[in-house]
């Protein structure tokens, strides 16, 4: 670990797989909600104990995501792994445990709706304008500097600029937009993948308030007017 502290190419190749690990985990994440967790066989008295199960993983990645970003928890990280790879770990982290999360999800019996012929279109065209959203805001933002890469590759590094360009001239998190069209947009709506959605947009919609207070804490006024500019955080005319 001390050789990490000291040396660049090994702090930006650990970086580099941690990216390879996040890419691995979220679309291993969409195509369980897509394809793996349609209706298979679920036995109906162990649908509570599952369903349990389920919110519990997911709460174990949500209090990942809360507690380690934390500037406290920062600090901690730091003594462990070195200023290059702090914001690395949080990734590395972040994505095993959400491999687990998608890999470990348990199978509840039935569905809630099951649409097909032009309303399956409808639903699918949904799903596309979640995917497109999501790709339009993620160009935006520079990839490495959210995995680390950046850090691990100098001493120090400078801070993302404040974007407010593109979709997010609708919404203040577009990301977030898109990720709930994708997860309730489908045709078939089991309730493995019902519960997926809910739990997983509950700890979006919770984490909202404390991600905008550090987006003010790091952009100040700036961000202040973006939000009066911007009225909407999620979903325009609603909230």
């Amino acid at each position: 670990m001390d050789d990490l502290r000291r040396t660049s190419p090994a702090a930006v190749a650990v970086a580099w797989a941690g990216l390879a690990v996040f890419m691995v985990s979220l679309n291993g994440g969409f195509i369980a909600l897509l394809w793996r967790m349609g209706e298979r066989a679920a036995a109906v008295d162990a649908a509570f104990t599952n369903a349990v199960i389920n919110a519990l993983l997911f709460t174990v990645f949500a209090l990942h995501h809360s507690l380690l970003a934390r500037a406290g928890a920062k600090r901690r990280v730091v003594v462990l792994v070195g200023p290059r790879l702090e914001r690395s770990a949080y990734v590395w982290v972040a994505s095993l445990i959400y491999i687990a999360v998608w890999w470990l999800w348990r199978d509840l019996p039935g569905h809630l709706y099951r649409h097909t012929g032009v309303l399956a279109a409808v639903h699918w065209a949904i799903v596309a304008l979640g995917f497109g959203l999501t790709l339009a805001a993620s160009r935006l933002i520079d990839p490495l500097d959210l995995a680390g890469v950046h850090q691990a590759s100098q001493s120090t590094s400078q801070a993302s600029p404040l974007e407010v360009s593109g979709p997010y001239h609708l919404v203040r998190h577009p990301i977030y937009l898109g990720w709930l069209l994708i997860v309730f947009g489908g045709p078939y709506m089991t309730w493995t993948r019902v519960e997926f959605a809910l739990v997983s947009s509950a700890y979006l919609l919770a984490a909202i308030p404390f991600e905008e207070r550090s987006l003010v804490a790091a952009f100040g006024e700036s961000y202040r007017a973006y939000q009066r500019s911007v009225r909407w955080r999620i979903v325009p005319g609603i909230w």
